[in-house]
């Protein structure tokens, strides 16, 4: 798989025609390359992947790791993302933070529905889960805070692409790479038009076995004073425990719930 570029150029240690700050810059290019990565990259990787030397790409790591910005896994000896950059976008003061504000709505859920309840807000072309309440059955559903999904096949990635603003819908439609992740998933952009204007109508989004088979979800849109997405609130689990059948009435109490969010956030 070929490593994203990052946004901006590479200043070199011996530029010095850049007003930047080339260690700075070299850092940041760093953390958006990891951003495309959530499996993580190895030194050498990062060093190929950045044209950096050895010793640099050693020294920026290691800041980054010290600073809390970067984790290594001890035996793949790749380095991914923490939550740190997460947890500083969310508000401070008397604002409440999205996560604070889904606390008890997620409970609800949790409680109603004895599933995984996530919470996941869009990060540039893709759904990023910033919280989550574990199923409260042995066997269950979960994943790492922080890890990114597909938009095009994940429940909260359909219920924020379908209330996102016109303009920003049709340059995320644009981009968006319909890839096959099981034989459910859907793979044409008339298909997937037909989806979204289906989510838009009843409110909430079906994602059954389409980005993992045997792994049922539905979510709902947390809406800003506008209409527009600002996150979405889903419920996963195995489709053992979670039939066709029961699709539709979660949905409607899980939209029940993101509105209760967007009550508490707006407020």
């Amino acid at each position: 798989m070929k490593i994203p570029s990052p946004k901006r150029p590479i200043v070199a240690a011996n530029d010095t025609g850049s007003s930047g700050v080339p260690a700075l810059e070299r850092g940041l290019a760093m953390l958006e390359i990891l951003a495309h990565r959530p499996e993580g990259l190895t030194l050498s990787e990062l060093t190929a992947a950045l044209d950096l030397s050895p010793a640099s790409a050693h020294r920026i790591t290691g800041t980054l790791e010290e600073a809390g910005y970067l984790r290594r896994e001890e035996v793949s000896r790749r380095y991914t993302l923490t939550r740190k950059l997460l947890l500083l976008s969310q508000p401070r003061g008397e604002s409440r933070s999205l996560v604070a504000a889904a606390a008890e709505a997620m409970r609800a859920i949790q409680q109603h529905t004895g599933e995984t309840t996530q919470l996941c807000c869009l990060a540039d072309d893709r759904c990023v889960m910033i919280d989550q309440l574990a199923s409260l059955h042995p066997f269950k559903y979960i994943v790492d805070l922080g890890c990114h999904a597909p938009l095009h096949c994940t429940a909260p990635g359909k219920a924020i692409i379908a209330f996102l603003p016109d303009a920003e819908q049709d340059a995320l439609l644009s981009r968006l790479k319909l890839e096959k992740h099981t034989e459910k998933t859907i793979v044409t952009k008339r298909d997937f038009a037909t989806e979204i204007e289906r989510i838009r109508t009843q409110g909430y989004a079906f994602d059954k076995g389409e980005h993992f088979d045997g792994i049922h979800c539905v979510a709902a849109p947390i809406l800003d004073q506008h209409g527009y997405a600002i996150g979405a609130v889903t419920i996963a689990g195995p489709s053992s425990r979670f039939p066709a059948a029961t699709m539709a009435e979660r949905g409607q109490f899980n939209r029940e719930q993101a509105n209760r969010i967007s009550r508490a956030f707006l407020s």
